[in-house]
Parts: C-alpha cells; structure tokens; sequence
C-alpha cells in the first residue's frame, strides 16, 4: 500500500515544560550516533571498523524576535555563567498544524548563539540561531494533536536593518551600515560515567568574537584616530585604549529596543579601506575589527517582540 509523505510545515517548543511562543524557521540535529574506531590487525594491512562509544548530536534551530523572551532570557543566563540546563520538546507540524513528529531532549546546554549578518539596507528577516548540547534525546512519532501557531506573520517584521551600534565617545559609531555575523560560544566537556550509555556534559570556557564592521569614511574619524594613536603610532595610554559599547536591536519602526547586546573591554584590532573599483559609485567606507572582552545580553524585562 502506498504511503503519502510527510511535509513539515511548523514547529512548536517546550522548554521545562512550557510552551514558548517563539517563531521556529528551522530545526536541525539531535540524533544519536556511533563513533567510528578504525584499526588496523595482524600482517597483511588488514583493518576492521567497529562502533565505539555512543554520542549525542547538539539539536540547532533558528528563532526570530516574536514571542521570543523565554529563549533570549536562557541565553542571558549562559552567557552570565549561570548555566540552565533545560528539557523539553521540539514538535514538528504539517502545513495544516498536527503533530506528525516529536523530538523530546533532556538536560541541554547551550552551546552557540549565532546572530545574523546586519545590513542597513537588507530587506530580509532576521533570525538567531542556536545550538544546545543535550544529555538525552527521545524520538518518536507525532500523534495527530494540533499545535498552537506562534507569530511568524509579526517576525517578518523584524529586519537585518534594525540595529545600532553605540560606542562611549564615539558618537558617530551609530552610522555603523553593517556587522557580520557572528557567534558567542560556550564550550563544554563530555564525561562518560560507569555504565551510563551517553555522557554527562558539563560548561567550559565562554568565548566571546570580535565584531567586523563598515562605516562610511564620513562619519569614520573617530574610529582613524582611534587607529592612529593606539595601532599605527602604538600608544601605551590606558585612557581611550579600551572601551564599552552597546549593539541594540531594534523594533520595525525603530522606536523601541527589543533586547541590546552590552559590550565590554572593546578594542580597535584592525581598520582599512577595503578594495576600490575606479569609475565606479561605491561608497568609500572603512572597515574595522574589533576585539570584545565579553557581551551582556540586555533590555527590558520583556525580551524580544510580543
């Protein structure tokens, strides 16, 4: 007897047991696995393969700012070193809102948070992605229930254009017109215990990135004499070396602050004029690194778009 496919169209999440109302645009991993140990035996170059230990795919989903304030308020918690392990469940829905799939985990960490690229003339959505390593994982199939739709239509709503950078004395940093993407990573160490089939994991070090930036060379001085004094002449001055800064993020009109990314111990790496076509109607623009001592995840008690 033939058998339609299964199509998923959306996605529900729990964490602890409540439902979050956080728009899902993709879920990825969470699978169980082998690892490969390949060895060679006797004379002849003989090898054989054969399953070693068991291990745990990290599950990875992307979200967007709609009823999204329970997941950013466990990425502050993280990023604050105080670690949340949660549990909870990932529903997959065909286009007309029933369960055909349900992938339960227990026990996660997070373990990247991955932001989008910023572009103040980008007219696409804009998503976080996250990455949790869970300890265990229960697959199965969906049982018919209709899950509650979440706010896409509000998401699309949120745009890579709505950002600002501010930076302690220089003003001119707002005019920033773009930011790669980048990602925070919190590192974590897998233990195997007794007769326990998959390990323990534990947090690990936290590493913060460097931002890459681009600003129009007229509203740019202040990042060349930041270049000036503290790279191209190598000033040992402490006042002015180091600094802290903000990356809000904000809502479709732009009137409000949906949640802001603190940033601390800010430090110029690098600043060039990237490559120039003669004839041509670019706009000249510096582009800069800068070095980021650790980041807060801020803003009102209400993270995100309700």
């Amino acid at each position: 007897m033939t058998r339609s496919s299964i199509t998923t169209g959306h996605f529900e999440m729990k964490l602890d047991g409540h439902q979050t109302t956080a728009y899902l645009k993709s879920v990825d991993g969470g699978w169980a696995k082998h690892a490969l140990v390949d060895e060679s035996i006797g004379g002849e170059n003989a090898r054989i393969k054969h399953a070693s230990v068991a291990e745990i795919d990290p599950i990875s989903f992307e979200f967007g700012m709609s009823g999204s304030n329970s997941v950013l308020q466990w990425i502050q918690a993280s990023w604050r070193k105080n670690w949340q392990r949660k549990s909870g469940e990932i529903t997959h829905a065909d286009f007309n809102y029933r369960s055909t799939f349900s992938h339960q985990f227990s026990d996660a960490l997070i373990t990247e948070t991955t932001f989008p690229t910023l572009d103040g003339a980008s007219k696409e959505a804009a998503y976080v992605k996250v990455k949790f390593q869970p300890e265990s994982v229960v697959t199965k199939k969906g049982d018919g229930r209709a899950i509650v739709p979440t706010g896409g239509t509000k998401q699309k709503m949120w745009l890579c254009s709505g950002f600002r950078l501010s930076i302690d004395g220089i003003d001119d940093a707002m005019y920033v017109n773009k930011i790669d993407s980048f990602t925070v990573k919190q590192g974590v160490k897998k233990m195997y215990v007794g007769a326990e089939r998959f390990p323990q994991i534990e947090p690990t070090k936290l590493e913060f990135p460097n931002l890459t930036c681009t600003i129009s060379t007229q509203y740019g001085e202040a990042f060349h004499d930041w270049y000036q004094k503290y790279i191209h002449k190598g000033s040992r001055a402490k006042s002015g070396e180091k600094k802290t800064g903000s990356l809000e993020f904000l809502s479709p009109d732009r009137s409000r602050t949906l949640f802001r990314v603190n940033l601390y111990e800010l430090g110029l790496l690098s600043l060039n004029i990237p490559q120039m076509t003669a004839n041509s109607d670019q706009i000249k623009r510096y582009k800069f690194e800068l070095s980021v001592g650790s980041m807060d995840l801020d803003g009102p008690d209400k993270l995100g778009l309700e």
